[in-house]
């Protein structure tokens, strides 16, 4: 799974990295979790990548209760195309979540140790992700996503049997187009960096929400 990650880019790295024109600050976030607003890149209706704010946990538009995306922070890679959750995002509504990093915890002695997992040769990874749109009875719009997983890289398997779907930078384009829709297309794109291309560095728990969170 992905539970916490961090954005600590500034944003001239982000407008570099994901080809964005930006016109305001990134804050540092070290500790991001499910429920709250992150970052996204995704095509507009204009057919232009935009920069957005969506919740991490998402609500499907059919949904009654918007209180289900409090299960849906994360989504399957290998089952999302069968799930009604997911099926209809990974065909029209793929997005990339920016992270520096992501936290994962390792079982040594009694304790867990949090660790940032993150790129040895880039300050950011494009995270792959779902969207949709929910209407609420009053009329009121929420914006959410979930962020794809799949089985680990060698490294990351030292910590967690899951990690998240990592899109190659030169795949941007092609994740992000709703004009691809089939499945096997849209399949070939996902996949992890080579385990030398990444790093795990040990972070103070409180860092990382399990003691104090920033």
């Amino acid at each position: 799974m992905c539970g916490r990650f961090a954005l600590c880019a500034t944003a001239n790295e982000l407008a570099r990295q994901f080809r964005l024109d930006l016109a305001f600050e990134i804050e540092p976030r070290y500790n991001i979790s499910p429920a709250e607003p992150v970052l996204a890149v995704r095509i507009n209706d204009a057919k232009q990548r935009e920069l957005t704010h969506l919740v991490w946990g998402l609500i499907p538009f059919w949904a009654k209760d918007p209180t289900i995306g409090y299960k849906m922070f994360n989504a399957r890679s290998e089952t999302a195309w069968e799930k009604p959750s997911f099926k209809g995002a990974m065909r029209h509504k793929r997005c990339l979540i920016p992270a520096s990093g992501f936290y994962e915890w390792k079982k040594e002695g009694s304790k867990k140790q949090p660790y940032l997992i993150s790129m040895t040769d880039s300050p950011l990874m494009g995270l792959g992700g779902l969207y949709d749109r929910w209407h609420s009875p009053d009329g009121s719009l929420i914006e959410s996503c979930a962020i794809l997983t799949m089985e680990p890289n060698e490294l990351v398997a030292q910590a967690h049997d899951r990690m998240p779907v990592i899109i190659h930078p030169d795949d941007y384009d092609a994740w992000l187009s709703p004009d691809l829709q089939r499945a096997n297309e849209v399949d070939r794109l996902i996949g992890a960096p080579p385990p030398e291309r990444m790093r795990m560095v040990p972070r103070d728990p409180r860092d990382t929400g399990t003691g104090t969170e920033n």
